[in-house]
């Protein structure tokens, strides 16, 4: 028996529902909406262009130009489905030179908004508005307005609830907001563009000759003092930009921009020909920071297989991954990268005791520059400290095995004594006082980096970095679970400038983190400040140690609140406060260091994977001696 009773019968779709489709695959969140306003202003020849959103973009979307406009009767046309001025016939989808062409942008988010849109040719007297409420237009009317185009998407989702609600937090939809905006910004240089939110400048870019300048303003200098021009051409495809030395990386592939024609894309193909010239100047689980454009003729590319135009198809792949390849290893070839090891200056004195905060006050706009990426104007002092507490271990019959951080002044001093740079790190253990090893307790201490201890099997070769690792993971986790954690507040909070991004997941996360001790606000912009950290961390910068915890909120990529993420943060934060392979340990911080490693489960491994020792049993060394 048939389980359908009668035939369906087919019904062609209402032009609203079918605008609803195409914004689904069109306009996904308010970021797709300024994408798509910012490459119809750019398109239309504008030299400024200012963006203005509210609530991350959910309530107001404002982009204003001062493009070619368009003439009254063309209104109606600009939010008609598949009306567009780019294109004439199927031919001209194999040579797009423009950024937008498909016709659809306008008439999908005036489907699922309110949208009001005013324009005026640069020849005309007056200008015409028309406003579009859910995909029905009103009658067109004349008003007053400068030459150029703004358009304004209040609402946006009103009449689809469904995709309203899956809509981030502010925080997170303005993040995916910059993105956009710093996509568009990167491709075109020399349009000046600005971005507020709820009022408050986000991005003031002025038009600029040189790309450099351009990424420096969106990225900092600590990445534009980092890059290195490289330069190709092949056939008809030229291939220039920037990419950072080594020494300048990242935990994720979000710092990895390429530009076709003046389009931001997206291809795995060329991100994994960057990945391998790369290949073995970056650790593991680093991705290289670059910044790269591609010009070749249109028909070499269709860009007319994704809705929003992020990925594409080339009509020679090959010979893009091996240009891009050669051109960087070639870069490489004739360039000294060598990591050069450098000593942070000091940025002033320590406070005293009642600094004056009307003082630091006074230079607030020399932290701003600073904190930006720019020189301080003058000296400005490192965060004090109003207290410094260590995180003692459980009680134990033995001498507690002193954490980073502390500031006894035992005989174990010389482990906290040189911890605040690698170079000094590095220096201490080169230097000539440090024996090959030397007894301690139970445990012989070899190259300043290994415990030897004897069992009643055998021997155990113990790695004091990995067990220490996981015994203050251990001791974290539980404490953050208990919600007893030692934090120490910062009398002048640190500001840290970081992308975009970067910003949003950590406002994102902030309850969360502040149950590891970091306590983050807001500073306007990108900046912003860290007011305490985990006191077990006191000899680390707090901004390193920010920027070390927003690569694993980026690389997670899960929901704060997850065990997995917690657990990469913790991972982190255990591994910086770990002794390091070098650090000469005391006698009594090797024996309390053999003692934890029987207090807790999964000594065996630190909490990367690595084997904390290696065990060599009596038989095996019998063996390797011939007695056997």
């Amino acid at each position: 028996m048939s389980r359908c009773a009668s035939p369906p019968d087919i019904r062609v779709l209402p032009p609203g529902v079918v605008n609803q489709i195409a914004a689904g695959e069109v306009i996904e969140r308010p970021a797709s909406v300024v994408k798509e306003l910012l490459e119809n202003a750019v398109d239309a020849g504008a030299t400024r262009v200012d963006v203005s959103v509210e609530q991350g973009g959910s309530s107001l979307i404002r982009v204003s130009d001062d493009g070619c406009g368009l003439r009254a009767d063309q209104l109606p046309l600009a939010v008609a489905s598949h009306a567009t001025s780019k294109i004439r016939d199927a031919d001209d989808l194999f040579r797009v030179r423009s950024l937008g062409f498909r016709g659809e942008a306008l008439a999908s988010i005036a489907a699922v908004s309110h949208l009001a849109l005013r324009s005026r040719p640069g020849d005309a007297g007056a200008g015409a508005e028309l406003e579009v409420h859910g995909g029905h237009a009103a009658d067109v009317r004349p008003c007053g307005c400068p030459p150029g185009t703004t358009v304004e998407v209040r609402q946006l989702f009103f009449n689809t609830p469904v995709r309203r609600k899956f809509l981030r937090t502010t925080q997170t939809e303005m993040g995916h907001t910059i993105e956009s905006f710093t996509r568009v910004a990167l491709a075109c240089p020399q349009i000046a563009l600005n971005l507020a939110h709820n009022d408050r400048p986000v991005f003031a870019l002025p038009a600029v000759d040189r790309w450099l300048e351009r990424i420096a303003a969106l990225f900092g200098a600590e990445v534009g003092d980092s890059l290195i021009w490289v330069e190709s051409r092949q056939d008809d495809v030229h291939l220039s930009g920037y990419v950072a030395e080594p020494s300048v990386s990242r935990g994720n592939n979000r710092l990895q921009y390429l530009l076709l024609n003046g389009r931001y894309i997206r291809d795995r193909s060329l991100q994994h020909a960057l990945s391998e010239a790369y290949r073995g100047l970056l650790l593991v689980g680093r991705f290289p920071v670059a910044f790269l454009r591609m010009d070749m003729p249109p028909e070499l590319v269709d860009v007319n297989v994704h809705p929003a135009k992020l990925e594409v198809r080339f009509a020679d792949g090959r010979q893009l991954y091996s240009q891009l390849l050669g051109t960087l290893r070639d870069k490489f070839l004739t360039t000294d990268l060598t990591a050069r090891a450098t000593v942070p200056a000091p940025v002033g004195q320590a406070a005293e005791h009642g600094h004056d905060l009307h003082a630091a006050a006074a230079q607030q706009s020399a932290v701003v520059e600073w904190a930006r990426g720019g020189p301080p104007a003058a000296p400005l002092p490192p965060p004090p400290l109003t207290r410094q507490v260590p995180l003692p271990l459980p009680p134990t019959s033995v001498p507690a095995f002193r954490p980073f951080g502390s500031h006894d002044s035992s005989a174990a001093a010389p482990l906290a004594a040189a911890r605040d740079t690698e170079t000094q790190h590095t220096a201490r253990r080169d230097a000539p006082h440090s024996a090959a090893s030397h007894r301690s307790g139970d445990g012989l201490q070899i190259h300043n980096r290994y415990l030897v201890t004897e069992t009643e099997d055998g021997l155990v070769v113990i790695d004091q970095h990995a067990l220490h690792e996981r015994i203050l993971y251990e001791q974290l986790r539980q404490r953050v679970l208990a919600g007893t954690l030692e934090a120490q507040r910062l009398l002048v909070p640190e500001p840290v400038s970081l992308s975009p991004p970067e910003v949003a997941a950590v406002l994102e996360a902030r309850d969360f983190l502040a149950r590891l001790g970091i306590d983050v606000q807001p500073f306007g912009g990108d900046t912003l400040l860290v007011s305490s950290y985990p006191a077990m961390l006191a000899n680390f910068h707090p901004a390193d140690i920010l920027r070390q915890v927003v690569e694993q909120l980026l690389v997670v990529g899960r929901s704060p609140d997850r065990r997995d993420l917690l657990d990469e943060l913790l991972h982190m934060i255990s591994c910086k406060a770990a002794v390091k392979a070098g650090d000469r340990l005391s006698r009594e911080e090797v024996h309390a260091l053999l003692e934890q490693r029987h207090l807790y489960q999964d000594t065996h491994h630190c909490p990367h994977g690595r084997p904390t020792a290696l065990v060599f049993t009596q038989a095996e060394l019998d063996k390797r001696f011939k007695r056997l």
